[in-house]
């Protein structure tokens, strides 16, 4: 969904730095061979999350539904020279096409990918993080957040995606609708906690900011 005219939108992405070639066979393989690739963070979120990447440069990255890997790779951008991303999936089928794009890259060595449910593998991980992005299954975005925020270094950010939910969340909402109910809830929680300070952003379907204070 765009929150903006789709003119003033291409005019951004014709504006912001250009695609890596890398991101571009990328995206091409997932629209001829995977399910669902409108779930691509896509070039000009891709570049934000790059850059936002590269401000930060963490240490280590954590992040929370990979799909094919796109986001991946464009967070790993700022990692330090000896830093780690964890990547966790659920979807067995796409382990091995995520590491074929991950092992083109200049970073493979620092990716690695767990497959399984993220409540159960974030207790698992020994270390603290500097960047978390979350951006899988919705009805978990609470847990996910309660996971991690004891495992955040101090000043750590914390990336969320579809925080907007295609507007739904401005709409009267269905009480059937557990995705948009645990949305609304999270940014209320990301709003409302004291331990984080939190920006949402109108990138494409809404992206919040929040840095560990």
């Amino acid at each position: 969904m765009h929150f903006i005219p789709q003119q003033l939108d291409d005019y951004v992405v014709a504006h912001s730095q250009v695609e890596p070639e890398l991101l571009q066979q990328l995206t091409r393989e997932t629209y001829q061979k995977i399910l669902q690739p409108r779930m691509l963070s896509g070039h000009y979120q891709g570049r934000v999350l790059s850059m936002l990447s590269k401000l930060i440069n963490p240490k280590t990255i954590l992040e929370i539904g990979t799909y094919t890997g796109y986001s991946a790779l464009c967070l790993a951008e700022g990692l330090q020279k000896n830093g780690k991303l964890h990547t966790i999936d659920v979807n067995e089928e796409l382990v091995d096409f995520q590491r074929k794009y991950f092992d083109k890259s200049n970073c493979g060595t620092q990716i690695q990918q767990h497959l399984g449910s993220a409540l159960d593998i974030i207790p698992t991980l020994n270390t603290t993080f500097d960047l978390v992005f979350i951006d899988a299954d919705k009805p978990n975005y609470v847990n996910y957040f309660h996971a991690i925020i004891d495992k955040m270094n101090t000043g750590g950010v914390i990336l969320s995606d579809n925080v907007l939910w295609s507007g739904k969340v401005l709409e009267k909402l269905n009480p059937k609708d557990e995705s948009t109910k645990i949305i609304l809830a999270y940014n209320k929680l990301l709003n409302d906690d004291e331990r984080i300070e939190t920006v949402l952003l109108p990138i494409r379907d809404g992206l919040t900011i929040s840095r560990v204070v």
